[in-house]
């Protein structure tokens, strides 16, 4: 495991949820007609996003030392993938806590504030990019495989589409059409993350360095998969039953389950790091 990595830990996984629930709740206003108390409910609710995005570069600046070691980093942004995760989170963070205040105070035109929401929705995409570019890294062949980037792509999916579900229902947004779609993405989020995981612990056994073999690194593997598993099937079974009876503790419940479980899967992902020759 490699909970001694906590900072980047929390980091992927809270801004992974917050750039998935943004981009869920942005595509909700440019699709549905929002009006009157629910959409500025709604509005409201992105507060939580934004507090995820800044839990997250909070214990960023753990892993970091100090936060000047961030605008240290932004040095090189021509040549380090580190740099651009730092530049894109922070335009993320930076200009969709703009459209937000916009909104809620009710600032600047309509088209102003739909581009500002737009351009957000596009550097966090970006922003996702760069953070999974972090980790392809040749000399770090457990990390260097397409598993990294299909992973981190379904924590964002999973947890972005539970908890912008979640703020919707606490904004009194009733869209059978859109909890329908929430649910089916939700489920098929977590049937590609069991076949995923799957597929990524078979291909451990194909790597190894000059002194220990991948599948080793983490040595239970399979309890702590299974752990997850479970966590991840309970924390949706909840979610869906609260979508059903409009119970809006069990959803919060079932994020945080599976939030949880997400945070377990990428120590995991921490813990097998080796270097390629040795």
């Amino acid at each position: 495991m490699g909970w001694h990595e906590w900072p980047l830990i929390f980091f992927t996984v809270f801004a992974q949820t917050a750039v998935g629930a943004f981009i869920v709740v942005a595509i909700l206003n440019l699709v549905v007609d929002l009006k009157g108390e629910t959409k500025a409910k709604l509005n409201r609710n992105l507060f939580f996003v934004w507090a995820f995005m800044a839990l997250g570069f909070m214990a960023s600046t753990a892993h970091l030392g100090s936060p000047m070691r961030a605008i240290n980093a932004l040095n090189q942004v021509g040549e380090s993938w580190l740099s651009r995760e730092i530049l894109f989170g922070s335009a993320f963070f930076g200009l969709g806590g703009l459209y937000w205040l916009a909104e809620l105070l009710n600032k600047g035109s309509a088209g102003l504030r739909k581009a500002m929401m737009v351009g957000t929705m596009v550097i966090g995409v970006v922003f996702m990019y760069a953070m999974t570019n972090v980790y392809l890294i040749n000399t770090v062949p457990t990390w260097d495989t397409p598993f990294t980037s299909v992973n981190f792509a379904l924590t964002l999916v999973l947890c972005g589409v539970i908890l912008a579900q979640v703020l919707a229902a606490a904004a009194g947004f009733e869209c059978p059409k859109f909890n329908n779609w929430a649910m089916a993405g939700g489920v098929l989020a977590v049937i590609a993350i069991v076949i995923a995981t799957m597929a990524m612990v078979g291909d451990l056994n194909t790597i190894r360095s000059a002194i220990v073999s991948a599948n080793e690194l983490v040595p239970n593997m399979a309890s702590i998969q299974n752990v997850r598993f479970a966590m991840i099937f309970v924390g949706v079974a909840i979610w869906l039953i609260s979508i059903r009876k409009n119970a809006m503790p069990m959803g919060v419940a079932g994020l945080a389950l599976v939030m949880v479980a997400e945070l377990i899967g990428r120590s995991v992902f921490f813990g097998l790091h080796m270097t390629a020759g040795m």
